[in-house]
C-alpha cells in the first residue's frame, strides 16, 4: 500500500510544483521547483517499494 501512497503524493506534489514555478514571485518559483523535486523523490521511492516489497 506505501506503494500507492507515496506515487499518488509524488504526482501532487509535481503538480503543485510545476503550478508554483509559474507565478511572478520568486520565491514561490524557488517553492515549485523544491516542491516537484520533492515529488520525484517519492515517486521513486514508491517505485523502489512497488519492486522490494512494502517491507522496506
Amino acid at each position: 500500500m506505501g506503494e500507492l501512497v507515496d506515487k499518488i503524493k509524488g504526482n501532487v506534489n509535481e503538480a503543485i510544483g510545476e503550478l508554483k514555478q509559474k507565478s511572478d514571485n520568486p520565491e514561490t518559483r524557488a517553492e515549485g521547483q523544491a516542491q516537484e523535486a520533492k515529488g520525484k523523490a517519492q515517486q521513486t521511492a514508491g517505485k523502489v517499494k512497488g519492486a522490494l516489497g512494502d517491507d522496506i
